[in-house]
């Protein structure tokens, strides 16, 4: 049964966080908003961890800590759900381009779902003991926020964890929440490429070495990585997010860039990945008389989220009990990727990641199978989607539950 849950204020809340979005490492006015909400609920509350993160400590006596975290930036795209509550906010990016900022990935979900949960255990301190640790993370997007607050000093200064603890929503039915013990969530690795040519007018290509052709004959042999150069039994995902050349039609650019994301599990198909990618943009830049070497460099990266299975084991009955043992599924390897891992990892605690749903549950009214669920999922707008809108209730109202009902687990209450 899913405990009682202010939705109307968490809806207003919501509603305010998706509306007012920020890029990573510009979480101000979010950071504002979780920071004089903890200080309310008499949380000690600190801002400003790694750029713009926010970490509230709520000590209940002796006991374990437990470390719960929500991500807080949004996506630089264009939201186009038509809610009434959208976003039409323009930012600039950390590459320096002007851009439209949306949540199309559902932090302002993870944001408030962390505050009502925060709410209720800080109301309820005699059903629980030790100490709380919410951490509001910034720039999960770019992958660097775990990271920088982890290098600000957030468990030299606030404690390390017993456990951390924390959840995506995603386009399965709300109500449902997906915890899978091991291997979760891919590592991700972020590449840019750079292809240098010979401009020159577009009315006489013979005079230059065209870097768009150059470009895009590297897009299409880069889709043969996966497909001819990974095992069947593993899994990679390669995907060309940018194809940047040129300002006019009629003038052949100097150079072209290519940003690629590449999603992996294991470190050997990784190092395979990359070291594929490398040999085909250079490959094509000789094939094409490029008129000198391309540039790879790999921008960013973070390791797959690995989740403790002992922790899973422990914490999945209490999922089971709050939903129903036919609501807690098991996802399988999900190739989206998360820092969440590095918190655990660099506090040396065990780590419990799972899904939550936020599809409307009257999509999935006809599906009385697996697959029938499977296939419905394939045709809702994923995360990244400028259509994609969780449903408030009764995404916010499970996501409160499953945050307090798992703090639970490892908060117990004193004897």
């Amino acid at each position: 049964m899913v405990g009682v849950v202010d939705t109307p204020a968490l809806a207003e809340l919501y509603r305010d966080l998706h509306c007012h979005p920020e890029l990573s490492f510009q979480e101000h006015r979010t950071a504002a908003v979780v920071a004089d909400r903890l200080g309310a609920l008499g949380f000690e509350t600190t801002t400003g961890v790694g750029g713009t993160g926010v970490v509230g400590v709520l000590r209940n006596g002796d006991g374990p800590t437990a470390l719960l975290r929500a991500d807080m930036d949004a996506l630089p795209m264009q939201e186009k759900t038509g809610l009434p509550y959208a976003s039409d906010v323009r930012g600039v990016d950390h590459l320096g381009h002007a851009v439209d900022v949306f949540h199309a990935c559902g932090h302002d979900v993870h944001v408030t779902c962390l505050i009502g949960a925060a709410r209720q255990l800080a109301e309820d301190r005699g059903a629980w003991a030790g100490t709380l640790i919410t951490v509001f993370q910034p720039a999960e997007e770019l992958g660097r926020g775990a990271r920088a607050m982890i290098d600000d000093g957030l468990f030299e200064r606030f404690g390390r964890p017993d456990v951390v603890l924390g959840q995506h929503v995603a386009p399965f039915p709300a109500g449902f929440l997906a915890l899978r013990p091991g291997p979760a969530f891919a590592a991700a690795d972020g590449v840019r490429v750079t292809m240098f040519g010979r401009g020159g007018h577009g009315s006489r290509p013979e005079t230059t070495v065209d870097p768009v052709v150059m470009a895009a004959a590297t897009v299409m042999r880069l889709q043969a990585v996966v497909s001819r150069e990974v095992a069947g039994t593993d899994t990679a995902v390669v995907t060309i997010g940018v194809l940047r050349a040129g300002t006019k039609e009629n003038i052949i650019p100097d150079e072209a860039e290519l940003r690629l994301s590449v999603r992996t599990f294991d470190p050997l198909v990784r190092e395979r990945v990359l070291g594929a990618i490398e040999r085909i943009v250079r490959a094509e830049a000789v094939a094409s008389g490029a008129t000198r070497d391309p540039e790879v460099v790999l921008t960013d990266g973070f390791p797959a989220v690995v989740n403790d299975v002992a922790a899973c084991a422990r914490t999945r009955p209490a999922f089971e009990a709050l939903l129903g043992p036919d609501r807690v599924v098991d996802p399988g390897l999900v190739t989206g990727s998360e820092d969440v891992g590095l918190l655990a990892s660099g506090s040396g605690a065990p780590c419990v990641f799972w899904l939550l749903g936020g599809a409307d549950p009257a999509r999935f009214a006809g599906a009385t199978s697996a697959d029938d669920m499977a296939a419905v999922v394939a045709d809702l707008p994923s995360n990244h989607s400028p259509f994609y809108a969780p449903v408030i209730e009764p995404t916010l109202r499970v996501g409160v539950a499953a945050l307090v009902t798992a703090a639970h687990v490892w908060l117990p209450s004193a004897p």
